[in-house]
């Protein structure tokens, strides 16, 4: 079968529509066969505010029905409750509702073997919660469509890649649930996730949690208590691991090509650094899930949408990604 890349449209009073047609119609995009999970109606409607002139949507039952051209967007229709009470760049649960079931048929698909992988526009986790679903992002949300035990979140460009412990929880929240064992869960999939995309013997740092990695207990003991046990525990086992690193060099250091991906213990550590360089080519990867799931690495942009201002580069490298790596 070839490479078929499902990608859903993510809250629809975002960027998330327009993106996805400016990523299809993207010389980058041209030979890429996907099929859009999402509202025809929804993607009509952004293409009289004039995007493009040539692109025509097609509304299918199943995959099979897909025809793939170069000005066609295959669309697998997740209606929307009303699309005329839909207000751009406003929280509302039909919007945080649609962006829900994209993903689960997108699933579906991906583990019937009907598509080789899915790329995920934004969604908002508000309007996710008033919708009634109630998880932290589509991370969560796919480990549990997928029974999926064992996942973390990779945020991938060329020049650095940084892979979470944790993600959205508080500080507070990670400090008194982090654990050796999560530690060297991570460290198993950044190694699996590196060596599946082509590195065969992937170099992995481990950021600190405190200044100086701790400075041996001078600023904080969790270093000690934690991150060091899983370290070594990885190395026993002949993955190449070093750290706890300092979190203010170190992924300088893997962007300099020292490392080839940088364990980050929590969620704004691995992204401040990652979006300074990569913001609008940053790829977010479900990494430890059955199949590939990559995400444009940037929110649904409420400020923006529907005025046909927003930048697809991320979207585009989601879509490229998904099909590289699949």
């Amino acid at each position: 079968m070839s490479k078929i890349i499902a990608i859903t449209m993510g809250d629809p009073a975002g960027i998330g529509p327009e993106i996805i047609i400016k990523a299809l119609q993207s010389d980058v995009l041209k030979n890429t066969q996907s099929i859009v999970i999402g509202s025809v109606d929804l993607l009509k409607k952004q293409l009289k505010m004039g995007l493009f002139n040539n692109v025509i949507i097609n509304p299918i039952e199943q995959v099979t029905d897909a025809k793939f051209s170069a000005n066609v967007i295959n669309v697998i229709d997740i209606a929307l409750a009303d699309i005329h009470a839909l207000k751009p760049g406003i929280i509302q649960p039909q919007a945080g509702d649609l962006a829900y079931r994209c993903i689960k048929k997108a699933t579906e698909l991906a583990l019937n073997g009907e598509v080789s992988a899915i790329a995920t526009a934004p969604l908002n986790k508000e309007a996710l919660h008033a919708a009634g679903h109630m998880y932290p992002g589509h991370t969560e949300l796919l480990a549990q469509l997928t029974d999926s035990k064992d996942v973390a979140m990779v945020l991938y460009t060329e020049a650095l890649k940084v892979i979470h412990v944790t993600t959205h929880v508080s500080l507070q929240k990670f400090l008194t649930t982090l654990s050796s064992q999560r530690i060297e869960k991570v460290i198993g999939i950044a190694n699996d996730f590196l060596q599946k995309i082509g590195i065969d013997q992937p170099k992995i740092a481990v950021a600190g949690v405190n200044p100086h990695a701790g400075e041996h207990g001078l600023f904080g003991d969790e270093e000690i208590k934690f991150v060091t046990p899983a370290i070594e525990k990885m190395q026993q086992i002949g993955i190449n691991v070093v750290g706890p690193c300092a979190p203010d060099t170190v992924f300088l250091q893997a962007h300099q090509g020292k490392f080839d991906i940088v364990v980050a213990m929590y969620h704004d550590q691995g992204h401040i650094p990652l979006k300074l360089l990569g913001f609008y080519d940053g790829v977010n990867i479900a990494a430890g899930l059955p199949f590939i799931r990559t995400s444009a690495d940037h929110g649904t942009a409420y400020d923006i949408a529907w005025q046909g201002v927003a930048k697809a580069d991320s979207m585009i490298e989601s879509i490229r990604l998904a099909e590289l790596l699949s």
